[in-house]
C-alpha cells in the first residue's frame, strides 16, 4: 500500500507521486500540490483535522479526507 499525505507524522517529509483522484480540489493543484513536489507535515490541528503542510515553501491546510487521496513517497531522514 502506498503512503498518503494523511499518513505523515509531524516533521516528516515526502515527495508527491500522484494527485489524479477526482477528490482533490483544483485549488490545491494550483497551489503546488503536484507530483514531484516535496511536502512536509508542519502541524496537526487540535482534533487531528486539518493538517498544515509546507509544499515547496507554501503553507496550506487541508482536511484529512482530502489528504488520503494524495499519494506520496516518504523521504527518509538523513
Amino acid at each position: 500500500m502506498q503512503d498518503t499525505l494523511a499518513n505523515l507524522k509531524r516533521g516528516e517529509k515526502g515527495i508527491i507521486t500522484d494527485v489524479s483522484s477526482t477528490e482533490i480540489p483544483l485549488k490545491l493543484l494550483e497551489m503546488g500540490c503536484l507530483p514531484g513536489n516535496e511536502v512536509e507535515l508542519v502541524q496537526v490541528a487540535h482534533h487531528a483535522d486539518p493538517i498544515y503542510l509546507n509544499i515547496n515553501g507554501s503553507h496550506l491546510a487541508i482536511r484529512k479526507e482530502t489528504a488520503v487521496h494524495i499519494l506520496i513517497e516518504k523521504v527518509l531522514h538523513e
